[in-house]
This record gives C-alpha cells, sequence and structure tokens, in this order.
C-alpha cells in the first residue's frame, strides 16, 4: 500500500499500457456502459458521419486512466477526477496512462495528493484526454 509520507511532489506512478483497441473492444466496452453510439461500432454509421471508420468512446479512455489510478490507490481514495478530452482514439490505437504527482498537503487531517493524468496514443504520442486527479490517501488506511 501507498502511504503519504513515501510519496514525493514530481514522481510519476506506474504507467499503464493498454492492448490495442480492436473492434471487440469497442462492441465489449459499448455492451457494459450501454454507450451503444453507432459511430463507435458501426462502419458504415462511422463513414456516413464523415469519418474514414469507427473510433473508440471517450469513456474508455477514461476507465483506463481510472485504472491507472486503482492501480496505484484503493479506488475510495479517488475523489476527484476532472479531465478534457482532447482527441478522437482511433481504431488500433494502444493507449499509454501516466500520471505525476503535482502537489500534496495535509488539509484537516486528510492526506491530499493531485496527481495530472495523462492518456495518450503510445504511437502517436498525440494526447487524447489530460486532467488532475485529486486523491484522499487517509481512505487507504480505513476499513
Amino acid at each position: 500500500m501507498i502511504t503519504f509520507d513515501k510519496i514525493n511532489v514530481g514522481s510519476f506512478l506506474p504507467a499503464l499500457s493498454t492492448e490495442k483497441i480492436s473492434r471487440t473492444t469497442l462492441a465489449l466496452y459499448a455492451g457494459a456502459s450501454g454507450d451503444e453510439n453507432p459511430i463507435h461500432i458501426d462502419i458504415d454509421f462511422a463513414k456516413s458521419a464523415g469519418m474514414d471508420d469507427v473510433f473508440a468512446h471517450g469513456m474508455l479512455s477514461m476507465a483506463y486512466l481510472g485504472r491507472l489510478l486503482t492501480n496505484w490507490v484503493d479506488q475510495r481514495c479517488i475523489k476527484k477526477i476532472d479531465v478534457r478530452f482532447t482527441a478522437i482514439t482511433p481504431l488500433f490505437a494502444q493507449i499509454i496512462c501516466t500520471g505525476e504527482v503535482k502537489n500534496k498537503e495535509v488539509i484537516d487531517g486528510q492526506e491530499i495528493i493531485e496527481v495530472l493524468v495523462e492518456a495518450k496514443d503510445s504511437n502517436s504520442g498525440e494526447v487524447k484526454i489530460s486532467g488532475m486527479a485529486i486523491l484522499n490517501l487517509t481512505e487507504n488506511k480505513s476499513n
């Protein structure tokens, strides 16, 4: 378990690298999330909308960022994730999620960590999502 006193501003979370996003990934995510927008799963629909092919749900990459954080701390520690979607994620992209500790402080007895998070395409380097996560490590101590 990660502890507040062992975290340093400027430290990086262990990166999360996904498998390439396939049509199967998109279909499974659509079913699990309930987001069955055809632009993500129907190539004919995507082409009629002016796209070359289907593309990943923005919230799929957001879920990968969530996994980056929960690989590091208990999910109860996550208090806020505030992100901006910056680019479409194409089919077959491989997403790399990273996090960097930007601030840590104790506020009213709560151990608060601010982490800059980012999801980018490992092939192009294009950032797909960027933002900040607020974590309360005091939650790691409760049962």
